[in-house]
């Protein structure tokens, strides 16, 4: 098969399909690695559903959340945050403030395939091969809209490395935030009232919250549409912006004989 405009799709796709399963290949030729994960999470598991026992031992109802809806959201939680985690690239030198530190972020404007593109992909295999956790556990339809959000956030604070080139903190920083809002650490439904209005207002909540909820029963059926309507809406606007970040970076990138 050839490069030429024949076979351009074919080897196309073969191109995309070898960039998007780097993570899982990576990851899962690391057996001790996968081990070490997989008894971390079961841990958890535990640990946080003993906990939501333990703070239901006395009641039965908490903030509209009966105990095992408050349980099945907990451990849901928890999938999610391995999920974020298992897409971490920082034992391959593969993140974006690691490329723009050492320079081989050049690499990524010299491949055939946009620097653009290739992250998407990249992106789309990582938050895959990370949702293979708890896949098929929460609403579907929110849980998909909710990767998307959950996509462009981090592409946006990769992005952010071309002007701060050193942003260890501020990684971290964001991935605490990401989950706090997002309800990853406790249901949004404990926060008080001026904390949930003020996070309705951001996209956090619509790639955990929003589907756990529908799917624990916490939010009804009928708050579907608008809640995949406001999903959408960010997709469109955290898009938009992540856009013009790319442009922009693409501009303060300068390769030399390539």
């Amino acid at each position: 098969m050839t490069d030429g405009p024949a076979g351009a799709g074919p080897v196309t796709r073969r191109r995309a399909w070898r960039t998007a399963r780097i993570t899982a290949v990576t990851e899962l030729g690391q057996w001790s690695h996968l081990a070490s994960t997989l008894a971390m999470t079961i841990t958890q598991l535990l640990l946080t559903w003993w906990l939501w026992r333990a703070l239901y031992a006395r009641t039965t109802t908490s903030a509209g959340l009966s105990a095992d809806q408050a349980t099945t959201y907990a451990l849901l939680g928890v999938l999610y945050i391995r999920a974020r985690l298992a897409a971490n690239r920082w034992v391959n030198r593969d993140q974006m403030m690691q490329l723009v530190r050492e320079g081989t972020i050049a690499y990524l404007f010299l491949r055939p395939v946009s620097p653009r593109r290739y992250y998407m992909i990249r992106g789309v295999g990582d938050l895959g091969y990370g949702a293979g956790w708890p896949a098929g556990l929460a609403a579907a339809i929110t849980l998909a809209f909710g990767f998307v959000i959950l996509y462009y956030l981090q592409l946006t604070v990769d992005l952010l490395c071309f002007w701060t080139v050193v942003n260890g903190n501020a990684v971290t920083a964001a991935a605490f935030v990401q989950n706090l809002l997002s309800g990853a650490f406790a249901p949004l439904w404990f926060f008080p009232a001026w904390f949930q209005r003020a996070d309705s207002w951001l996209p956090f909540q619509g790639t955990l919250n929003v589907p756990l909820s529908l799917y624990v029963g916490r939010l009804p059926a009928s708050a579907l549409g608008h809640q995949v309507a406001v999903q959408a809406i960010w997709c469109a606007a955290l898009a938009a912006g992540t856009g013009l970040l790319w442009r922009r970076a693409a501009a303060r990138v300068i390769v030399q004989g390539g």
